[in-house]
């Protein structure tokens, strides 16, 4: 029997990433580093057997592009993609833009964790006159104004998530095994990883998703997860998921 499997990746380094700013929905570019992480991935997807069969991203050019990238490696550019922005980054509200280190020196590193890990704290939220508010983008020009976030936790982003995952990508990939492949963002991902492994909030707090790493959940036919893996070694995972967890450092 055809298996039920989504390959997770965080996009490649984004030009923020490298800079230890606070990006959330801010559409900012992969780095030269960011498109070689793109490129790996694909290596390691096509090594362990995988082929996906659709695949899902955000709004953001980071994500497009490491999607675009991977496709490309793995010469599957002819498989349907669903582009949605419920698959955006969370939202940083007055914390976007801001180096991450330089608030946790003024804010405190137990405060910024929160900002950036918990589940339901949400950093200040932004004036709707910022250009950094949605509103003001006419990519969510389609969006009803209510639902585009000034700031927002873990907590929002997983219920600004699950609508798409259970009226449009679970229905599919329950009626239809394979391999599918979601294109997103550390917190996005973060919040669709607690709600499948339905891991408690001190857990994912202290999840850290590296960029470029797939990671891949199988499921039953009733959409629980029966295994899980990161395709590199645990070694190199931990040095990685280390290395997230110190951009909240000062």
């Amino acid at each position: 029997m055809e298996k039920r499997r989504i390959i997770l990746l965080r996009h490649g380094q984004s030009q923020w990433n490298k800079e230890n700013r606070f990006t959330g929905w801010v559409d900012v570019p992969l780095t030269a580093e960011g498109e070689a992480e793109a490129r790996q991935a694909a290596r390691l997807i096509s090594e362990a057997g995988l082929q996906p069969r659709k695949a899902y991203t955000s709004y953001l050019k980071r994500a497009i592009k490491t999607l675009w990238i991977c496709l490309e490696e793995l010469d599957l550019m002819h498989i349907p993609v669903l582009t949605s922005w419920r698959l955006n980054e969370k939202h940083y509200g007055q914390l976007t833009g801001l180096n991450k280190s330089e608030t946790a020196a003024r804010h405190g590193e137990e405060q910024v964790k929160l900002w950036r890990r918990a589940y339901d704290v949400a950093p200040p939220p932004l004036d709707p006159q910022s250009p950094y508010h949605p509103v003001n983008d006419l990519r969510y020009a389609e969006v009803p104004p209510h639902l585009l976030p000034a700031t927002e936790s873990l907590k929002n982003t997983i219920e600004r998530l699950l609508p798409l995952w259970e009226h449009q990508m679970a229905p599919e990939i329950r009626n239809t095994p394979g391999d599918y492949f979601v294109v997103a963002h550390g917190n996005s991902l973060r919040g669709l990883i607690k709600f499948l492994m339905a891991w408690d909030e001190q857990r994912i707090l202290e999840f850290n998703l590296p960029t470029g790493i797939p990671y891949v959940l199988e499921l039953d036919a009733q959409m629980r997860v029966i295994y899980d893996s990161f395709l590199i070694s645990q070694e190199e995972l931990e040095r990685k998921m280390a290395e997230v967890a110190a951009q909240g450092k000062q």
